[in-house]
């Protein structure tokens, strides 16, 4: 409330004062200030501001409503009085400041749905939608937190889903010498394609799985694609864990998915252009329609090699 609508003392809620047995007619108030008890908030203001729009604390300060004051005149307006300086700066200019955050906007707009201010209602959507505007967020991506969680989110999901798995804590080898490079790319591509795709693909992160980077493909609930990262380095001393970073097969596999978008059923014919396999498949074209929608291509990348890639030094 501003300091030139308020009594000194109505910072603090009025105590004691009880309303009259009977109304009083706002035409009959006389005195062209008032003083009004709202909710326990003390203000003082003019017949004038109150009645300037058509609103319902026009009916009731110009004889259309009945207003209950108590035994030292003040007007008891049932209501919380939070707001109720901000409502009466608006009577006044018709423009205010806003409050800043949206729980006040929405306080401020259902005091003004109930006093029928309808300019203000609408200021206060317009305010309430540019926030949502400003902090919605580009997008959201789900973390997995267990099993169940995520076959929910696939088969409940309208979209194609892309999953990344990575969990850096499976320490049970050494890290070669770009391991630690290839699994921060392998992440940076999962956030690209996410804001990418953004809106077309459900995007979801694992990191409670067994595997240390391995991605997942779905669509219309079923697991179509894996590729998995991961693969053992023998080396002389022992056995080493290397992550690979196959940008090409991943970016690949994000667009097959798409074919799942929107139709229902996959077009056989863009997942047969889109198949590598297709060329050596020697089923009839029954059996071939049959294997593309069911089948899982699992990708492993060198997923065993015999070879150490460390250089000198490390």
């Amino acid at each position: 409330m501003s300091g030139d609508t308020c009594l000194g003392s109505a910072l603090c809620p009025a105590a004691g004062h009880k309303p009259k047995g009977s109304g009083a007619k706002g035409g009959s108030l006389g005195n062209k200030y008032v003083r009004l008890n709202v909710g326990g908030s003390l203000y003082y203001t003019t017949v004038q501001v109150l009645t300037r729009h058509d609103t319902m604390l026009k009916a009731m300060f110009s004889g259309r409503m009945e207003v209950l004051t108590d035994k030292e005149g003040w007007i008891l307006i049932d209501r919380c009085g939070k707001h109720f300086g901000t409502i009466l700066n608006y009577l006044r200019d018709d423009t205010i400041a806003l409050p800043k955050h949206r729980q006040e906007i929405k306080e401020l707009m259902a005091e003004a749905k109930y006093y029928l201010i309808q300019g203000l209602v609408d200021m206060c959507q317009a305010a309430l939608q540019d926030k949502k505007d400003l902090y919605e967020p580009v997008c959201s991506i789900p973390i997995i937190t267990s099993p169940k969680e995520e076959e929910r989110l696939i088969e409940s999901s309208m979209k194609p889903v892309v999953k990344l798995l990575y969990n850096r804590s499976n320490n049970k080898y050494s890290y070669t010498s770009n391991s630690d490079d290839n699994l921060l790319k392998n992440i940076e591509l999962f956030d690209k394609l996410s804001l990418r795709f953004n809106g077309r693909v459900l995007f979801i992160k694992d990191v409670i799985g067994d595997e240390i980077c391995c991605w997942s493909f779905y669509g219309q609930g079923r697991k179509l694609a894996e590729v998995c990262c991961t693969s053992i380095v023998y080396a002389t001393e022992k056995k080493q864990t290397k992550v690979e970073f196959p940008e090409a097969r991943i970016y690949e596999e994000t667009l097959n998915v798409l074919l799942y978008e929107t139709p229902r059923v996959p077009d056989n014919s863009l997942l047969e252009a889109t198949s590598r396999s297709r060329s050596q498949a020697s089923h009839s074209e029954d059996d071939e329609g049959f294997e593309l929608r069911d089948r899982v291509r699992r990708i492993h990348v060198k997923r065993y090699s015999t070879y150490d890639d460390r250089q000198l030094g490390h």
